[in-house]
């Protein structure tokens, strides 16, 4: 039995196929595996991107609530954006010696992020995080990082998956193996739970003058609870330690400034990416002078981090931001989402709410039997690809999405929950057309 006539993917599973055998593991990117939506109805592959929309390689069109991982802020193709990219090109994408507008990103990030007092760039998260670790440890002098949060893939943090989660006792990233990762590290980047300050002060008693840098993402789809941040960043100053926030995911959507303008924390080192240049490669580290100046005797260099086109692009991303009051709009575009979906949520027996921040809803499906949640999780995934939204139970909204995306939105919310109710009436596996979504890792963090 099924429901809703599925999209011709064909083009798109045949370059998966020959990924297989030439790409290992089949895509650049962990989130953009077929496996993490549902395989054989999603799009893998895309040929062309604008606004909120992508066309795949089948030709088929699909609203986007994914941009890329949340990297797309402002829409995709953005032509605010793009035009001052060309406009730098003809200028050249990389100079023989240095470009002022690594000083003029910089005076703009200076301007708008709390922590901000320096700067030095980067091409991606991961970049920024191990970054961020470099310098924490460098102008310590100390080896040892407590974490909470996903960092990236470099060795540094990897190394935790010599450990284990406090949690649960299983690897703090379920599902992958610390392959390739020098077992030399381990125990020198140690995982601790989100808002449980007892754990973290057990870990501070424990490793003490060790712990170079205290580093978490402050926030995710929920504010922490009040007063938290402040009592990890006291933990931190009175051990010693500085505070670092990973922002590469939370910063922008809520403010310019970053979660941490909004929540009103200011920690010591900050690292960010993604929606800072909507879709262009760029990252940067921020933090005060004390913290950061030691890097200029440290060895920290790449010939693309100040490349031109990332830096024109991060700064026409966050002008374009500020002149047209992104932190309001974000605020009522996805408060408005919110509602509406809330509204079909409610009329349906399916126990499902959606929550979070409103420039990061997040759907939340729930059951008493939790095998159930990822049957109605991959349920819900494919029947809104096939209704032409492509998402997974996250909302990343951008400034290209209009209320008419919301209504299209909503309208396959409602199917999909007429679905999904009539699977749980007699049989999951009567609906299912895809493997059970594979999430690859768990994020520390709400």
């Amino acid at each position: 039995m099924t429901s809703m006539k599925k999209h011709n993917i064909n083009n798109s599973l045949n370059l998966y196929k020959k990924a297989e055998k030439i790409i290992p593991g089949k895509t650049q990117l962990i989130s953009r595996r077929s496996s993490q939506f549902a395989h054989g109805i999603n799009p893998i592959y895309a040929k062309e991107s604008k606004g909120g929309y992508f066309i795949d390689v089948d030709d088929n069109k699909y609203l986007d609530w994914m941009n890329a991982v949340s990297a797309i802020i402002l829409g995709h193709s953005h032509d605010y954006v793009d035009n001052a990219v060309k406009e730098q090109i003809d200028k050249g994408s990389i100079h023989t010696v240095n470009s002022a507008l690594e000083l003029e990103l910089a005076d703009l990030l200076i301007e708008q992020i709390p922590s901000a007092e320096m700067v030095r760039y980067t091409k991606g998260g991961g970049d920024s995080c191990a970054l961020a670790v470099r310098i924490a440890r460098g102008t310590t002098g100390r080896d040892k990082i407590l974490f909470s949060g996903y960092h990236g893939w470099h060795d540094w943090y990897q190394s935790a998956n010599y450990l284990v989660n406090p949690e649960d006792g299983e690897f703090p990233f379920a599902g992958i193996e610390p392959i390739g990762v020098p077992k030399a590290l381990a125990g020198t980047a140690i995982p601790f739970i989100y808002e449980d300050i007892e754990n973290l002060k057990s870990l501070i008693d424990e490793h003490g003058e060790d712990v170079a840098a205290i580093m978490l993402e402050p926030m995710r789809s929920e504010f922490p609870r009040e007063g938290y941040l402040e009592e990890v960043k006291d933990l931190a100053h009175k051990n010693g330690s500085l505070l670092i926030f990973d922002e590469v995911s939370c910063g922008w959507r809520m403010s310019v400034g970053g979660a941490q303008k909004k929540i009103g924390v200011t920690p010591d080192i900050t690292a960010f990416a993604k929606a800072m240049s909507n879709g262009y490669p760029m990252g940067a580290v921020v933090g005060s002078y004390e913290s950061m100046e030691p890097a200029d005797r440290m060895f920290v260099s790449s010939s693309y981090w100040s490349d031109n086109i990332g830096l024109s692009a991060s700064k026409a991303t966050i002008e374009y931001l500020l002149s047209n009051n992104s932190e309001k709009w974000f605020e009522d575009y996805g408060n408005t989402l919110k509602k509406k979906v809330t509204e079909v949520m409610d009329s349906s027996s399916v126990n499902v709410k959606i929550s979070g921040i409103p420039s990061g809803p997040i759907i939340q499906f729930i059951s008493e039997e939790s095998s159930e949640i990822p049957l109605m999780k991959t349920l819900f995934v494919q029947e809104m690809a096939k209704q032409g939204v492509h998402m997974s139970t996250v909302f990343h909204p951008t400034m290209s999405h209009t209320e008419e995306d919301i209504d299209i939105t909503v309208r396959a919310i409602d199917n999909s929950l007429l679905t999904i109710e009539k699977a749980q009436k007699s049989n999951f596996e009567d609906y299912l057309e895809a493997p059970i979504l594979n999430e690859p890792f768990r994020r520390l963090v709400k």
